[in-house]
């Protein structure tokens, strides 16, 4: 949805400033409309005769316009000399390298999502003229200004409630330096591709390559105090086939156009020039298989899995169990959805969708897996509505038993319980406290009591509530508010109460908890089932760049895990074969442990 300023419900178009009136005399340039914060001090007025050249013409969508830029800087690095004039839906006639004379109404255009305002979102505005009229004077041109290593802060935000009027400080924040660049031709030589590129025609940059670089070109999100200041998000403005590129891939030469900034990944390089692409040969990983002594045990978002997918779906993801897993003895799946998919009929059961995954798998040569998993109630477990999106497990009964107890629904808390002279659950499959609000709209854990060479091994395969409704990291509230972190906290809670059930009864036992616990393990999310060391984290046995599962917005980072009960020694590694490639059979990476006892 777009939205200048004020939007009133009648579709009027109001101001944030006073009543537009045409502020004459001196001529206004680019740099007094900018002014020295994120809001023009100009809101609301109009203009006229601003100068500039033109510098990128969006040509397509619902967003059309062009960039200026004053060729006359002023001494204030705080003050952009670019600007953005919005045309709408219609194509304006100018082209690059037209020297123009503007006049328009100055208005702060704030990307709203469904349900905001721009009083309530917290996106950042642009400084933008609508209602605009133009004479064209002459032909000139702007350099761009070069971004490198040394160019954009590494300090990323002001601390503060809301920076919108605060005064820009670029020397010391990268949002700073970037707001103060808004609408200014900037220029990346020989990036390298940090996010790969997307279904929107877009991928992500580092003008920091050494910045928090793992092994695989990527940069890792390593803290909230560390939001890797070089990432910067490209498009292109040019009507032509745009570079599937992978992490790790380069764009050699320049890569340069006006800035902009969008609700989507925040500051956005329109490419009005992209870079050669040259591909960096990243490689799907493959893991090693087990020995007959240890049991693999691998979590896998397969991403809104349902029978009416593309059957190529079903055959990559399970080329990656067979091939590049190898075969794990038990597979922890999440977003398993019911067997018609989206469609919102009431349709809980996923027999179907996992039949199909598990002969995808045996076609792929691997094993005849079977699978347990609870039906959740409809419309209760959160995701793609109407999907009923589970977890569920796949194992190999040709390596380890699967222990099946009678009771596990949708409403029934699972507990061990003594059993003789071993550990039990009370039901097998069963869910943990699933009507604990924790799990309100959202997967409820289920956990497994397998046999591997006789022993008993209790898995937990969670799916945790979504980062759905958090504040952007390139927002203008910083820090930005993390609020569904304490939904997760609740449900890390939750985990850990049953987790201390059974080793309040065995203190021994062999406990695996894993899967999309969706936050980072530097996140208050993970203390509850690392405190006191009843879990213990396996990504901790890599270094932190390494940690990472997931691509988002440039960011390498952890959403993906598995933890072990200090019985259990093992042996971990994250599979790198989707989130840093342009075509993913999920956007998530598997993960597998090799469990020795």
């Amino acid at each position: 949805m777009r939205v200048t300023s004020l939007l009133a419900a009648t579709g009027v178009l109001l101001s944030i400033a006073p009543a537009a009136t045409a502020v004459a005399q001196q001529q206004v340039r680019i740099h007094d409309i900018q002014g020295i914060t994120r809001v023009s001090p100009l809101a609301g007025q109009q203009v006229t005769g601003v100068p500039g050249v033109v510098t990128g013409v969006r040509g397509f969508g619902q967003a059309r316009g062009f960039w200026l830029q004053d060729a006359e800087l002023d001494a204030d690095p705080r003050t952009s000399e670019g600007l953005f004039v919005f045309t709408g839906d219609q194509t304006p006639p100018v082209a690059v390298g037209d020297v123009v004379a503007v006049g328009g109404r100055v208005v702060e255009y704030y990307p709203v999502a469904s349900g905001e305002t721009p009083e309530t979102t917290p996106n950042q505005s642009v400084t933008e003229l609508t209602e605009a009229t133009w004479q064209v004077t002459g032909k000139g041109g702007v350099p761009a200004e070069a971004v490198g290593p040394e160019t954009v802060p590494a300090e990323y935000a002001p601390q503060d409630a809301n920076i919108d009027k605060l005064d820009l400080e670029p020397q010391r924040f990268a949002l700073d330096y970037y707001e103060s660049r808004e609408g200014t031709v900037l220029r990346v030589d020989d990036a390298r591709v940090v996010g790969p590129t997307d279904a929107h025609r877009a991928l992500w940059i580092t003008s920091k390559p050494e910045q928090n670089a793992n092994g695989r070109g990527g940069t890792t999100y390593t803290g909230y105090d560390d939001a890797n200041a070089g990432r910067l998000k490209v498009e292109s403005l040019a009507d032509a086939p745009f570079p599937a590129a992978n992490v790790g891939d380069g764009l050699r030469g320049s890569t340069e156009g006006p800035l902009d900034y969008s609700q989507f990944g925040g500051y956005v390089l329109e490419a009005a020039r992209l870079g050669e692409h040259v591909p960096g040969g990243l490689q799907p990983e493959t893991t090693r298989p087990q020995g007959s002594d240890e049991l693999a045990v691998a979590t896998y978002n397969v991403e809104n899995l349902a029978t009416g997918n593309d059957p190529a779906k079903f055959a990559r993801l399970a080329e990656g169990v067979v091939d590049r897993l190898a075969a794990p003895d038990v597979v922890a799946l999440e977003e398993v959805q019911d067997n018609s998919g989206p469609t919102d009929d009431g349709v809980v059961a996923a027999d179907e969708t996992l039949r199909e995954f598990t002969d995808a798998i045996v076609a792929a040569d691997g094993p005849r897996y079977l699978w347990r998993q609870i039906d959740p109630q409809n419309n209760a477990d959160g995701g793609q509505p109407g999907g009923n999106i589970r977890v569920a497990f796949l194992y190999n009964p040709a390596r380890v038993s699967f222990v099946d107890r009678p009771g596990g629904d949708a409403t029934t808390p699972v507990h061990p319980v003594a059993d003789g002279s071993r550990l039990a659950l009370s039901a097998s499959p069963g869910r943990i406290d699933p009507a604990n609000e924790a799990w309100r709209d959202s997967r409820k854990p289920l956990v497994g009591e397998f046999l591997f060479r006789g022993e008993p091994v209790f898995v937990v395969a969670n799916h945790f509530a979504s980062k759905g409704g958090d504040q952007p990291l390139h927002g203008r509230f910083q820090p930005p508010a993390r609020v569904s972190e304490e939904q997760r906290v609740r449900q890390a809670q939750a985990v850990r109460g049953f987790v201390d059930e059974v080793r309040a009864i065995d203190d021994e036992a062999r406990i695996v908890v894993l899967g999309d616990l969706n936050d980072y393990g530097f996140s208050p999310a993970l203390a509850p089932l690392t405190g006191g060391g009843a879990l213990v984290p396996l990504a901790d046995s890599l270094p932190p760049a390494e940690r990472y599962s997931y691509v988002y917005e440039g960011n390498s980072q952890q959403l993906d895990h598995i933890l072990v009960s200090p019985a259990i020694t093992a042996e971990y590694d994250v599979v790198h074969i989707n989130a840093e490639f342009a075509d993913q059979a999920s956007d998530h990476d598997p993960q597998v442990a090799r469990l020795r006892f």
